[in-house]
């Protein structure tokens, strides 16, 4: 694959190595050589991004189905995604990208607002599908761009970046949703080749500079039980108790072939989250309740049946009990 943009967050070493600073693994590369993402390469002593502007998935999406269910409710975004990851979860759902090299259609970013603006009826940007963090440079050059033109820029990411590029784009981001895997650094070693603190980290950085919502997939005998489930739920809720959590159930995937995560254990682990947290939701379940609930009254304030119907006043407090409620649209 031909290397025709130079990275960001990178030091020279001798010998013509040099130290990859944009996410925690900090790889040191030799000439020649990708570091762990896969997508960015050093050429004697420069490194390069190998999937700037290569996008290999292009749709229309509720924004629900990032999922963020407390921004821009009932609106549409278009979701875009390159490929490469810089974890290596065995339960990956989306592994044909994220640890493949598909086919790609090239665009620029300003091709790429052009192609938003043409799409009508939607809000903006979320970067997806794979991880957006190692698509650092495009996203970092597009973003801007999708501001001017009066759209939104969302980020659907695993966290694992370091804090310096993370600042340096958070302006241009509008929300995120942070997939927190799991809550031991033994879960984030064996199963995704990672780390916990730093994606801690991110989340912390990232509540204080847009909106944010957690989704943690729960894995069978592996990162489900309540202990760890209240031990997460509680951290999560020490930064924010309106911090929307969504907890996803697991199917086996990639190289998981644990069988699902029993529908009791989801039940249960919601029920434990909802002690510390005030907006839990459990997702790949058909049939559940996808609703919203003032934490105060209980009063349903967003129906998500087969159309969504938001029920809170103009200043988004509760209709019935006029508690504030934490969404932006």
């Amino acid at each position: 694959m031909k290397a025709e943009k130079e990275a960001m967050f990178y030091r020279k070493l001798e010998d013509d190595y040099i130290k990859c600073d944009l996410c925690p693994h900090d790889c040191q590369i030799p000439h020649g050589k990708v570091g762990r993402c896969r997508v960015r390469k050093n050429e004697r002593g420069t490194l390069y991004s190998l999937n700037y502007g290569k996008i290999t998935s292009f749709a229309l999406d509720p924004i629900e189905k990032k999922p963020l269910y407390h921004f821009y409710p009932n609106s549409r975004i278009l979701s875009i995604g390159s490929f490469g990851c810089n974890l290596t979860c065995s339960f990956c759902q989306n592994w044909q990208i994220a640890h493949r090299e598909p086919e790609t259609t090239c665009v620029t970013p300003k091709q790429l607002v052009r192609a938003a603006q043409e799409h009508q009826d939607h809000i903006g940007i979320a970067y997806t599908y794979n991880e957006p963090s190692i698509w650092y440079e495009f996203i970092y050059e597009t973003a801007p761009l999708i501001h001017e033109a009066g759209m939104k820029n969302v980020l659907v990411t695993n966290g694992f970046i370091k804090g310096s590029p993370l600042k340096q784009l958070l302006p241009y981001i509008d929300a995120m949703n942070i997939d927190l895997k799991g809550f031991t650094q033994d879960f984030y070693k064996e199963l995704c080749g990672g780390a916990l603190a730093p994606v801690k980290e991110t989340i912390g950085t990232a509540i204080e500079n847009c909106h944010v919502e957690i989704t943690t997939l729960l894995v069978s005998e592996s990162n489900d039980s309540l202990e760890e489930i209240e031990a997460l739920a509680k951290w999560i809720g020490s930064i924010s108790r309106e911090v929307p959590f969504h907890l996803s159930r697991y199917f086996p995937a990639y190289k998981m072939e644990l069988p699902p995560t029993p529908l009791e254990q989801m039940e249960a682990a919601v029920s434990i989250a909802k002690k510390y947290l005030d907006y839990v939701y459990m997702g790949n379940v058909a049939g559940i309740d996808r609703n919203t609930y003032c934490p105060q009254c209980g009063e349903k304030i967003i129906d998500r049946n087969l159309t969504i119907d938001i029920r809170l006043t103009d200043e988004k407090k509760c209709k019935k009990c006029g508690k504030n409620i934490s969404i932006i649209y």
